[in-house]
């Protein structure tokens, strides 16, 4: 007599096959959204320090969770461009320091560069002069904390599906949600344009870099973008977009004062968690702000007539991965609170090595969960064996 599969094992081991992450197909597909409240998590988190060992410890978390949940689609091929585009901005931040000067006094000069006199009422406008090491290590800084807030949005541009997200946003959104779907998908969509056409000219025997190269690249692109414009309005078109229900007055009334009224405190409270400052008042009026602006759009969806095939559902690895990320920054904004948070933001005069914080750093890892609750793809499943 054989044991059916699984008779006889340890509960324990039961429950851990059942918790790991299924291969991803339509039925299971995590939420678009899941994946942008992860990424704001981490973004919120990395706009509270400016230590690069932590900076460097949420990119890491970045990056490993979308090589390892990201798909084959176009784009996800974007998560690069946004890594060089951060490595880009800490660049631009260094030379504007160097060019222009800085606030920061240093003791420790680099180099002098050749300085222009600036007239009266220019005072306090520096072109050229001393360099201290102390202004380009606060620059660097300075970069690299936003080179972090990009990278963390280009994780979530690599694993959200930007369709799947216009399809779960509310009907009263719906006009504005086509466009900054068609303005997020535009990046990806290029990238993707720009490595397709490089090949072929790297297979044809041309040279792929240059300012020519780039010019001969670049009318391609943007026809492409162009057509695909075309293609969507005219699809939209054909299926009836745009078609609205009659409401009452007092609702389009209601409904404005409630939306408007909700975002300004949606804005105002999101100021608040990312200003050092702000953090008591930050809470309350995001949540104010949050319920007011739900209320709007359930009034407003009431005017939007369209039907849903097979609606997106926000299961328990949705909660899980969306959790994650406001668990990383809940807890880097609590970090940023308590006595002996100096460690967040080191100091550059005088000059002194970072150090890495044990619990910040411990919070951090929370983001690395999506990586193995998220369910897998399939061609990330092929390449892991």
């Amino acid at each position: 007599m054989t044991n059916a599969p699984g008779h006889g094992t340890h509960p324990l081991i039961r429950a851990l096959r059942a918790t790991r992450a299924p291969a991803a197909s339509r039925s299971n597909a995590l939420h678009a959204g899941a994946w942008w409240l992860w990424a704001l998590g981490l973004a919120v988190a990395a706009s509270r320090t400016t230590n690069p060992l932590l900076l460097g410890l949420l990119v890491g978390v970045a990056g490993y969770v979308v090589a390892a949940r990201r798909t084959d689609a176009p784009w996800a091929r974007s998560y690069g461009a946004f890594v060089k585009l951060g490595l880009l901005v800490i660049g631009i931040r260094v030379v504007f320091s160097v060019a222009l000067g800085s606030p920061i006094a240093g003791t420790h000069v680099l180099f002098t560069l050749p300085e222009v006199p600036m007239p009266g009422w220019a005072d306090g406008v520096r072109i050229g002069g001393r360099v201290f090491a102390e202004q380009i290590v606060f620059a660097l800084y300075d970069g690299a904390k936003l080179a972090a807030l990009l990278i963390c949005v280009g994780a979530a541009n690599a694993l959200a599906n930007p369709a799947r997200l216009l399809k779960s946003l509310p009907g009263a959104l719906y006009e504005a949600g086509v466009a900054v779907v068609v303005a997020m998908t535009f990046a990806p969509n290029m990238v993707a344009d720009v490595l397709r056409l490089r090949t072929a000219r790297r297979l044809r025997g041309r040279p792929t870099g240059g300012v020519r190269a780039v010019a001969q690249i670049g009318l391609p692109v943007l026809e492409g973008a162009l057509e695909r414009s075309v293609a969507v309005a005219a699809s939209m078109d054909a299926r009836g977009y745009g078609r609205t229900a009659q409401v009452p007055p007092a609702v389009r009334h209601t409904t404005t004062a409630l939306t408007l009224g909700g975002l300004l405190g949606v804005c105002a409270g999101s100021y608040g968690l990312l200003a050092a400052e702000g953090a008591r008042y930050g809470v309350p009026l995001l949540v104010a702000g949050l319920v007011a602006a739900a209320g709007g759009l359930w009034l407003g969806g009431r005017r939007s007539v369209r039907s849903r095939y097979r609606p997106d559902r926000w299961g328990m690895r949705s909660w899980l991965v969306a959790g994650s990320g406001a668990a990383v920054a809940a807890l880097m904004i609590r970090a940023a609170t308590v006595p002996g948070s100096e460690a967040l933001h080191p100091g550059v005069v005088p000059l002194t090595a970072p150090e890495l914080p044990l619990w910040p750093a411990l919070s951090v890892l929370i983001g690395l969960l999506p990586a193995f609750v998220a369910p897998v793809p399939v061609g990330a499943k092929e390449s892991s064996r």
